[in-house]
């Protein structure tokens, strides 16, 4: 069976000993080891992929590792690298980023299950179909935001969803929404945060006569497009270009920054560290 373990723990002495001797005992071959000691935190951070062979199972290597856990503090995670993730993505009329991540899915470099696609216009419902992907049109108003982010949540348990990916879904989630799925909604930001945020960030970026325009993609948080960074891109401008040419460089930067940091959350290489992120690639 192939595993991925995540884990972030007080640095000290013979952590990385203690969890590879441990796996060792079940056989696992670690295949890909990557590790980060924050000194401004004291903190270790490490990521391990490795194979194990039968009879071992998931509840075996907890087992394995609950000593090394608990000796060294460890908040720890482990992965069945088997398991796909599954993955709800919300939209409103712009619908790039969501044609890329269909594309990178159907093609396996995106390695997810979409299970829904959640939008606040009727606009992408063909597509869904086309894909084979449940639709579900929820239109939003300040009356009933409230219920459908309750639908929305009904839906995370129903499908039993990982991660929501908001591609260019233009409503603001509330407080409670974005703490209740803390670490579990990435928003691709149209622009190179923390320049040019709210509306018309092209446009911004166009009257102020910048050279380079850019994505950010990032989690979400209570606090409006401030949340740790995983992806960012940039593409220079010049001052010949209109505000459409803007946006039409943008739509592509857009679209590969949010797939990209999509991969790396579901191949469990970002680790949050704070209002930063540790990312492994």
């Amino acid at each position: 069976m192939q595993f991925i373990l995540t884990f972030s723990c007080p640095d000290k002495a013979g952590i990385v000993a203690g969890v590879t001797s441990a796996l060792a005992r079940q056989g696992a071959d670690i295949t890909e080891t990557h590790q980060f000691s924050d000194r401004s935190t004291g903190q270790l951070f490490m990521r391990l992929a490795f194979s194990t062979p039968a009879p071992n199972d998931m509840a075996d290597i907890k087992t394995c590792l609950a000593p090394v856990a608990e000796q060294f503090g460890m908040n720890m995670r482990l992965h069945d690298a088997a398991v796909l993730p599954r993955m709800i993505i919300m939209v409103s009329r712009f619908d790039h980023a969501l044609l890329n991540l269909l594309y990178q899915v159907r093609v396996g470099w995106l390695q997810a299950r979409i299970v829904a696609i959640v939008s606040n216009h009727p606009d992408s419902e063909a597509t869904a179909q086309q894909a084979g992907i449940p639709y579900y049109y929820w239109p939003v108003t300040p009356q009933n935001k409230a219920e459908q982010e309750a639908r929305l949540l009904e839906l995370v348990r129903t499908t039993q969803a990982d991660l929501i990916v908001l591609a260019r879904y233009m409503q603001v989630l509330s407080d409670t929404l974005s703490a209740q799925l803390s670490g579990r909604i990435i928003n691709i930001h149209h622009s190179f945060l923390p320049s040019f945020k709210g509306a018309r960030p092209y446009h911004q970026a166009y009257a102020r006569g910048v050279k380079l325009i850019g994505a950010t993609a990032h989690y979400v948080t209570a606090d409006l497009d401030e949340g740790p960074i995983i992806e960012q891109e940039t593409a220079r401008v010049s001052h010949n270009l209109s505000p459409n040419d803007y946006i039409a460089t943008g739509r592509g930067v857009e679209s590969q920054v949010l797939a990209r940091a999509v991969k790396l959350h579901t191949e469990h290489r970002v680790m949050l560290n704070g209002h930063r992120t540790i990312i492994f690639s």
